[in-house]
């Protein structure tokens, strides 16, 4: 006998799990509004400890958890306290820090905001691409130092965006936006991940390459690779000292995916350039010589969601919570299986 369609929800109960500052920033007065429209909310402000008595309170009768930056691990012992807990909607992008096999085993349905904290991170990774192509912050910092003009037909040929060739280790929901937003430019780009087979590269329009190759061609490469335990460190001194004279090498992804030491060396030497948003540990040690280094920008993990972009997290977070309560199921869902190739 065939079941019937799932078809709408009864209306659930929802509570905010995460800092306090994280609802504040993500979830504006609209979001909460919108939110309150989907389910019955939990009173703020949100649960940051899932063990006192008002959050054992407020668990015991919720169905859905709205997680965010400083949510505490879903462990057994929290999941005994809600036993209605049926889903997770994930304001900000990777699960590993909250979400665990408790949830999993418990069948808990998990959606994350990570497709919309990439667009940032991809617009990020292109405007340092072209930026760094035209030695645009060098070349300010000489210009404010001489206050000259200088003699622009003397420019070396290796300056520009024609024909660079770029490297994406990585083709994640981030790698994957960058190489979308190159298309219009006129780059050539290279691709290394393990998991996309030549068809899905030729779609992506990309040349497939090993990491070896991938380094030692290209004129920028950028890091889009999740820290996993077969990823630490992955960028090693071997490749690092493979890149071309004045490449440049770009990290939005996490510090610990390249080898500090190596990549220090080589940019203290004058070899290579990097962009580095994220480093191991961030931030650095005030002594540490990357701050010093003319060939180093180094930024304060900006590249994903800040400002006015949160927005676009509470959204599709809120999309997928309507999609949920109407039966439809999530439009990005994380599934268990894919946890080891995810950030």
């Amino acid at each position: 006998m065939t079941a019937p369609p799932a078809g709408p929800r009864p209306r659930p109960r929802a509570a905010l799990a995460m800092s306090p500052d994280a609802a504040s920033a993500v979830l504006g007065p609209e979001s909460l509004t919108a939110l309150s429209g989907l389910c019955d909310l939990a009173p703020l402000p949100a649960l940051d400890d899932l063990t006192t008595p008002r959050a054992r309170a407020v668990l015991a009768g919720v169905d859905l958890l709205v997680t965010g930056w400083g949510c505490p691990p879903l462990d057994a012992d929290v999941l005994r306290a809600a036993p209605r807990l049926r889903a997770v909607v994930h304001t900000a992008g990777s699960v590993r820090g909250h979400v665990t096999d408790a949830c999993w085993e418990r069948g808990i349905e998990v959606s994350s905001a990570a497709a919309a904290n990439a667009v940032p991170v991809a617009e990020y990774t292109l405007a340092m691409i072209l930026l760094t192509g035209k030695r645009v912050l060098e070349t300010a910092r000489e210009h404010r130092a001489s206050r000259t003009a200088p003699d622009w037909l003397r420019t070396p040929r290796t300056v520009g965006n024609h024909h660079r060739t770029v490297g994406i280790l990585s083709a994640s929901l981030i790698g994957r936006r960058v190489i979308e937003l190159l298309r219009p430019h006129d780059f050539e780009v290279l691709l290394h991940d393990p998991y996309v087979d030549a068809g899905e590269a030729a779609e992506l329009g990309v040349e497939l390459v090993g990491p070896a190759e991938l380094f030692r061609r290209g004129d920028t490469v950028s890091v889009h690779t999740p820290l996993l335990p077969g990823t630490r460190h992955l960028v090693g001194r071997d490749l690092i000292d493979s890149m071309r004279p004045d490449a440049v090498l770009i990290n939005t992804a996490r510090g610990a995916v390249v080898d500090q030491d190596a990549l220090t060396d080589a940019v203290l030497a004058g070899r290579i350039r990097a962009v580095l948003d994220v480093t191991d540990p961030e931030p650095l040690p005030p002594d540490h010589p990357l701050w010093r280094c003319d060939n180093v920008l180094l930024t304060p993990h900006l590249a994903g969601s800040q400002g006015n972009e949160w927005r676009r997290l509470a959204d599709l977070a809120l999309s997928e919570i309507a999609r949920w309560t109407s039966g439809e199921g999530f439009r990005h869902p994380v599934r268990r299986e894919r946890l080891a190739f995810l950030a």
